[in-house]
């Protein structure tokens, strides 16, 4: 194993860490906002994304506040609530309140707009906003939520967005899949990372260990290569992992 800045190499396998503290910021008053990659008026050459994971904004709302109507094409969206309620509308006549351990799912495809709020007058509400790249444009946009119980989610990967809909996931257009887990105390997770795949892991919460690269709240471990991936030493740890085309 050979360790350089923050890349870790190691059977097959390189992990390049992306420190929570080195994300871009932007505070609106009434957002609060980090970008692992560059995103609105953060632009950083060097994080333009991770093979077909174009954004991952954590995002921290104050109350009665969000993103008023606004387009997007050809992107597939998710947000993952970690804490209070997120309201969403759009013109495709969807409209739905997803609370903490729900996805919102939208193929923007050839076109639609949207709003997003924090409906509670006082309480701040977090998710994480992540944008993927299709493999077609201009396909009709969809939209979908799903719920992940704590079970589901406790010391295992529970799949909630994948190209063929599988295991009762969320249907993308993106050659991806996306997983949640929880790990803490002795619980430990084994994944393998495929030959001709990448992969990203982002902490929202608690800290963990990735073959023994130490993560904590906002970290994000992009991996390449191909090999067996350990995730253990969990403390309070919530955390997304992404199978991603190369």
């Amino acid at each position: 194993m050979t360790i350089q800045h923050d890349t870790t190499r190691q059977d097959g396998l390189t992990l390049t860490l992306r420190p929570a503290a080195e994300r871009g910021k932007a505070d609106f008053g009434w957002l609060k906002s980090a970008h692992s990659f560059s995103f609105g008026n953060y632009y950083d050459p060097a994080h333009m994304g991770f093979g077909n994971l174009r954004v991952i904004n954590d995002d921290l709302v104050a109350g009665g506040q969000g993103f008023g109507r606004h387009p997007h094409k050809n992107a597939e969206i998710f947000s993952y609530v970690l804490g209070g309620a997120l309201e969403h509308k759009d013109s495709l006549g969807n409209g739905s309140v997803v609370s903490a351990g729900g996805v919102q799912y939208m193929s923007a495809g050839s076109g639609v707009t949207h709003s997003e709020f924090n409906p509670s007058a006082t309480d701040e509400m977090r998710f994480l906003q992540v944008w993927l790249l299709p493999e077609k444009a201009n396909t009709p946009p969809t939209y979908d939520t799903i719920y992940l119980s704590d079970a589901e989610k406790s010391g295992a990967l529970k799949l909630f967005l994948s190209p063929d809909g599988r295991d009762g996931s969320m249907k993308t257009q993106a050659n991806a899949s996306v997983y949640a887990a929880t790990l803490d105390g002795d619980q430990s997770i084994r994944t393998d990372v495929k030959a001709g795949r990448k992969a990203w892991v982002q902490v929202a919460n608690g800290a963990l260990r990735v073959n023994g690269v130490a993560l904590g709240k906002g970290d994000g471990l992009a991996i390449d290569g191909s090999g067996t991936l350990t995730l253990d030493q969990g403390t309070a740890a919530e955390l997304l992992f992404f199978d991603l085309a190369a």
